[in-house]
């Protein structure tokens, strides 16, 4: 067996990606630490855990980068592209550097490689962003009825409460409010009190926004999530199918050589 194939083997082990989980998990407890005043002794150990996670992490994505095949296709997928990327810039050093603040802060986003290396969240993830192109129609139509109603309760309700109705753009705020169900039967029945029939007026984009738009929505995000999981399953039996001739070409050659 080639190294190739033992450290695709270690890369592969479901015991090696329990490991990085856990040392991503305590990358974000540092962080949380390094927000509390602690007292040196204690800073000094979350420095040498600091470390000691950098260069796990550094490892590990060369353990990927090597157990690749071919490794010119390991940068074509954008996770690994992320990690290294969070990996490289990890290594700047924090202290007494001008590049300090970023380096904290990329340290911060070290928690996202959890995305990577759990397939459900990435799947989540990833139909999210397939999601948006279809999205943007629907919220451009939104948009449309937020400003329709934003100008009709801007110069209807002006006067009851300028603070909710002053102008369309606060209006539409107040709209948002409203379709969030925070508080909105305050600014309804603040309106009836001038205008009975106004609770129309709440109701009807109530139904629109709120019931219909936001119910295509999670329409559109469900239906991309089940195209992925697809995706995923078709990948996943590819990867076996790939292990499995892998499997086969190491036993021939070990056949090969003892005969």
């Amino acid at each position: 067996m080639s190294w190739q194939d033992r450290l695709h083997a270690i890369q592969t082990n479901k015991a090696f990606e329990t490991f990085i989980m856990i040392i991503i998990m305590a990358s974000a407890l540092l962080v949380g630490v390094k927000t509390y005043a602690v007292p040196s002794s204690v800073m000094t150990v979350v420095s040498v855990l600091d470390v000691f996670i950098t260069i796990v992490f550094v490892t590990e994505i060369s353990i990927r980068f090597v157990a690749c095949h071919p490794r010119r296709h390991f940068f074509r997928d954008p996770w690994n592209i992320f990690d290294t990327l969070i990996v490289t810039i990890s290594l700047i050093p924090i202290e007494n550097s001008d590049t300090a603040l970023v380096a904290r802060l990329v340290r911060v986003f070290r928690v996202l490689r959890m995305i990577s290396f759990v397939p459900e969240l990435r799947i989540l993830l990833t139909s999210l962003l397939k999601a948006l192109p279809r999205l943007g129609y629907v919220m451009a139509l939104m948009f449309i009825i937020f400003y329709i109603y934003g100008a009709f309760g801007s110069l209807i309700f002006n006067q009851v409460n300028p603070v909710l109705w002053g102008d369309i753009a606060v209006a539409m705020l107040t709209l948002f409010r409203v379709m969030t169900f925070e508080d909105w039967t305050d600014v309804m029945y603040e309106t009836m009190e001038v205008y009975p029939w106004s609770w129309l007026f709440y109701l009807s984009f109530i139904f629109l926004t709120a019931f219909a738009f936001l119910n295509m929505v999670i329409g559109i995000v469900v239906n991309v999530l089940e195209e992925e999981h697809r995706a995923a399953d078709e990948t996943m039996t590819n990867e076996q199918l790939y292990e499995e001739i892998q499997s086969l070409k190491s036993l021939i050659q070990v056949s090969n050589s003892r005969q």
